[in-house]
Parts: structure tokens; C-alpha cells; sequence
């Protein structure tokens, strides 16, 4: 190409740059030397400009078009990275990026100006106020990809605790449900028995008294197996059926969960006479009913308790800043976290019982018990042993989240607090976690370390007594 054509080719690139916000104002000279350190770049839609993984080697300057980015070897899902015409992306000054992060397409057809990194300290010397500008661009980009990474981590969090309690949830839903039906299946045995019985009037009495002695003497059923429940069920349908009780296969199994012994029916049928078949229907239909009553406050209690702790998890109706009970905040997530310890994790409570009070963001410090004990489990797998204790250390509470676990490597543990730092598997964290646990735990003026040896992994948080928030 000729002097003069190269240098109009200059002069219109330069004319293209300023149209960038950040080179907007720079003199002609330093942005004449920029694209010719610069190689113009055009691609078509759907071409790849950037290989993830691929050496991290160009600063873009973005004069035409538009371009999406995402992760392509890691998880499904990952986020897309959009940048348009005047976006200057890719290596930034300072940035510490070796490869590229992310595969980059082409949406739209593009022009990009592609700076390299290895020019950064000449440009440093030549055009300093753009230096800082784009050292201003790098700042913004770790903010906005450290907020969206921490929103994920959130939104992640709360589908794995939304996860557990609709499991945990739905066990004592469907136990009231299937209660229910059987409390249907009773009234229809009980009108049956009823309209059956031939009970004479005079003997009412006697037999209702019969009834609560029987009741009163009842053991709950504890068969050591299903055959001796079996067996149980067997001998009881032949003692009816050698008193000519219509249909003594349905009615011997709900004799033999009630435990009726045989000295209780031959009271019964000493009493009942000829309306023994009805009467014990009748008799054995009220036992199931006090069981399933039983049962179905069983499994309200569970539902009304973990609305209870979802209440209290979050801190509804109540101000942020407040008073917290540390035993009961522990108490509350450990609750939440149950579907996650059920499996085979043994939790070992330890709880001072001189307590104080401390002044705290009540859903924030649940978030860093949930954090800890999450990632006590997640290091267990689905045994272990969970150590949660609470005591007071001169000024200040002391939480230890304790497990069993493989332990953390020594190399790493001093970089364990760290943005983005994960010992899992891709894909199975982000590494904000424990970030998130450190600027909570700082912003009550509190400490957090760690101590970890194979077999024995301590978090310790130290929340001041007289907490300035």
C-alpha cells in the first residue's frame, strides 16, 4: 500500500476512534501511533474472534457492530457477555487475565481495532490520561462481574434452600394428605358398623366401659418385623373367623395395628355378644382415627414449624439492624439446612448457656451459618460429623461450624476468603461464598478464620458483644 493510501487509512481509523468515548479527546499524534500499533480486524456474523482459552494477547476496540460472549467448556447456563460499537474489551491495562475466559462471536457484522498487550507500557508513556481512563473500564468490569457473580451465587443459594424445603415440605403435606383419605375411609367404616350392629341398648354401657379399660391398657404396636406383624395379623383373623366375623381378613389388620392382645377380645366379645363383627369394626376404626389424629398433628407441627424457621431465616416483619440470639440463629439454619444433614451427617450441638445478645443484620448472619454449614456438608459428602458450638470468648461470641472432613490444603487455606477462589470441581461453585461470609462477618466489626487439618476443618467467627454497625 502506498504512503499516502496508508496514511488516509490512518486518518479514517482515527476519525472511526474518536467516536470511542475514551479516545474521544486524545491528540492526533498519540492516536495515529495507536492504530498503527493497532491490526483492523473485520469480522462476519457468527465467525469466532476470540477462542476460549486461547492466549490473552489483545486489547479491542470496538468500531463496528456487535458481540457475545460466554463460557463454552464450563457449566451449562454460564452467562453472555454482550459489547457493542465504542466497548473497548479484552485484555485491559493491569489486568491479570493469561487466556481468554470466553469464546467471542460476532452478532452482528464487526470492525475492531485489536491493541496488543505488549504495547501497554509504551502506551502507559505516550497517552497516560487514556491509560487511567481504561485503567477505570478494568475497574468497572471486576465490579460488574463480581456483582453479577455474587447475584448468581444468591440466586443459586436460594434455589438449593427453595429445593430443600419444598422436599421437606412435601413429606408432611403428603402425610396429611394421605391421612385425610384415610380419615374418609373411616367415617365409611363407622356409618357401615352402625347401620350393622344389633347391640341391645341395656348393653351400650357396658361396653363403652369395656372400651376404655381396653384403651387405657393398650401398648403401641411393636413388631420387630413384617412377618411377625404377619403372624400377628394370621391369628387374629382365624380367632374371628371361628367366631363367625363376616370378613375377617379386612378387619384383623386393623386389630393388629391397634395391638389388641387376645385377653382384650375375649373381653370384647364377652360384652358384644352377637354384635361382635360391627362392634369391633366400630372399636378398631376409633383406634386408626386416634392414630391418624395423632399422625396429622405430627406432620402440621412440621409444616407450621418450618414456615416458623423460613420466618425467622429471613428475619419477616422485624428491622434489619436488631438484637439476634445467636443459639436460636444457629438453631433456625440448621433447620433450614436439614434436608441437606438428614442423609447422614450427625450434628453435635455445644451451646454456652450465658449467651448474650448481639446487634446484628439477623438474614445476613443466617446467610453466613448457612454458607459454612453448606460447605461443611458439601466437603462430608453424605456422612460425617457436624460440630456446631456457641460459647463466650472475652468480648466476643465465638461460632465454630466444625467438620470431619477431607480438610482444606494448607497452600490454599490463606487464600480461602478470597473473590472467585474455589476448592470444588468446576462448575460446582463460584468461589463467593466464603467471600460472602468475610464482608458480612466484617461489617459487624467481627473476625473469621479457619483452621483445617485432615479430619478436623474449624471455621470460627468472632462476633462482638457490643456490636457497632
Amino acid at each position: 500500500m502506498s504512503a499516502p493510501a496508508e496514511q488516509a487509512r490512518i486518518e479514517a481509523l482515527v476519525a472511526d476512534l474518536r467516536k470511542v468515548a475514551a479516545f474521544a479527546d486524545q491528540h492526533q499524534d498519540d492516536l495515529e501511533w495507536f492504530v498503527s500499533q493497532s491490526g483492523e480486524l473485520r469480522t462476519p456474523v457468527g465467525e469466532i474472534t476470540v477462542k476460549e482459552g486461547s492466549p490473552a494477547e489483545a486489547m479491542f476496540v470496538i468500531l463496528e457492530g456487535e458481540l457475545r460472549a460466554r463460557r463454552e467448556m464450563g457449566p451449562a447456563g454460564s452467562p453472555v457477555y454482550t459489547a457493542h460499537a465504542g466497548d473497548v474489551t479484552g485484555v485491559l491495562p493491569f489486568s491479570r487475565m493469561k487466556t481468554y475466559s470466553v469464546t467471542v462471536r460476532a452478532v452482528l457484522p464487526m470492525r475492531t481495532l485489536a491493541f496488543p498487550a505488549s504495547k501497554f507500557p509504551e502506551l502507559f508513556q505516550r497517552m497516560p490520561e487514556l491509560s487511567r481512563r481504561l485503567v477505570g473500564l478494568l475497574t468497572d468490569r471486576v465490579r460488574n462481574v463480581t456483582r453479577d457473580e455474587q447475584q448468581r451465587e444468591k440466586l443459586a443459594a436460594l434455589g438449593k434452600l427453595s429445593a430443600g424445603l419444598a422436599h421437606e415440605l412435601n413429606n408432611p403435606s403428603a402425610a396429611a394428605r394421605r391421612t385425610a383419605a384415610a380419615l374418609h375411609d373411616c367415617l365409611e367404616r363407622l356409618r357401615s358398623a352402625s347401620r350393622n350392629s344389633a347391640l341391645r341398648a341395656e348393653d351400650c354401657g357396658l361396653l363403652a366401659q369395656r372400651e376404655d379399660e381396653i384403651r387405657a391398657s393398650l401398648k403401641p404396636a411393636d413388631y420387630h418385623d413384617e412377618f411377625a406383624r404377619a403372624d400377628r395379623q394370621d391369628a387374629i383373623q382365624s380367632w374371628l373367623e371361628g367366631r363367625g366375623v363376616a370378613e375377617a381378613w379386612k378387619l384383623a389388620p386393623l386389630l393388629a395395628d391397634a395391638n389388641l392382645t387376645d385377653e382384650h377380645l375375649e373381653r370384647f366379645a364377652g360384652t358384644a355378644g352377637a354384635a361382635l363383627g360391627p362392634e369391633l369394626i366400630r372399636f378398631a376404626t376409633l383406634l386408626e382415627m386416634e392414630r391418624i389424629a395423632s399422625e396429622l398433628d405430627n406432620s402440621t407441627a412440621r409444616i407450621s414449624g418450618l414456615i416458623k424457621a423460613i420466618k425467622e431465616y429471613s428475619f419477616m416483619d422485624q428491622a434489619p439492624l436488631q438484637e439476634v440470639d445467636i443459639k436460636s440463629s444457629l438453631e433456625t439454619t440448621l433447620t433450614i439446612m436439614h434436608h441437606k444433614l438428614k442423609r447422614g451427617i450427625t450434628v453435635t450441638r455445644e451451646y454456652a448457656p450465658d449467651l448474650p445478645k448481639v446487634m446484628a443484620y439477623g438474614s445476613e448472619l443466617n446467610q453466613v451459618w448457612t454458607n459454612l454449614i453448606d460447605n461443611a456438608a458439601d466437603a462430608m459428602g453424605d456422612t460425617g460429623k457436624l460440630l456446631v458450638r456457641a460459647v463466650r470468648e472475652n468480648e466476643y461470641v465465638l461460632v465454630e461450624i466444625a467438620d470431619n472432613g477431607p480438610g482444606i490444603p494448607s497452600e490454599v487455606q490463606s487464600r480461602i476468603f478470597e473473590p472467585f477462589f474455589t476448592t470444588k470441581e468446576v462448575g460446582e461453585g463460584t468461589g463467593l461464598g466464603l467471600d460472602v461470609v468475610h464482608r458480612i462477618v466484617q461489617k459487624m466489626r467481627g473476625l473469621v478464620t479457619v483452621k483445617s487439618v485432615p479430619g478436623d476443618t474449624r471455621f470460627q467467627v468472632r462476633i462482638p458483644m457490643q456490636a457497632t454497625m
